[in-house]
């Protein structure tokens, strides 16, 4: 893969918490990328309970595309009777979410996501796609 197919991309990684997860993204959330992250989303859906927190401080931005999936994720999700959060998104844009869509929190980073829920411990269970950044612990699982 060139560099300019690494940046159309993005990598994940998904922290099962109890009652409470976080998707991570890094790269870039474009048009190249939203079936991948419509299959995180989806992951997180089957392997969780709770709120998503969509961790975005790896993400380097996301195009138009990008943000019109995060918006369809918190619709899913809500169908399922769960919340998407985001932290940290990309200094490039906000998501706008149109009036017919759930709300969706916004947090400026991730600290700031986990501490408006109570305590949070470490994750039960971890993903990651195989070129996530910094690889998980040893509990960790590779997609």
């Amino acid at each position: 893969m060139n560099t300019e197919e690494a940046t159309m991309t993005i990598e994940w990684n998904y922290a099962a918490h109890e009652d409470l997860a976080v998707l991570s993204l890094a790269g870039y959330l474009g048009a190249e990328a939203t079936g991948r992250f419509t299959g995180a989303v989806g992951w997180a859906l089957a392997r969780g309970t709770g709120p998503v927190i969509l961790d975005l401080t790896a993400l380097h931005g996301w195009s138009a595309g990008g943000q019109l999936a995060v918006a369809q994720a918190a619709r899913l999700l809500a169908e399922h009777g769960r919340r998407l959060e985001l932290a940290a998104i990309p200094a490039d844009g906000s998501l706008v979410p149109d009036a017919t869509g759930p709300a969706v929190p916004v947090h400026p980073d991730l600290p700031a996501a986990l501490a408006a829920h109570r305590q949070i411990r470490q994750p039960a269970r971890q993903w990651s796609t195989d070129n996530w950044p910094t690889r998980p612990v040893a509990t960790a699982g590779t997609v």
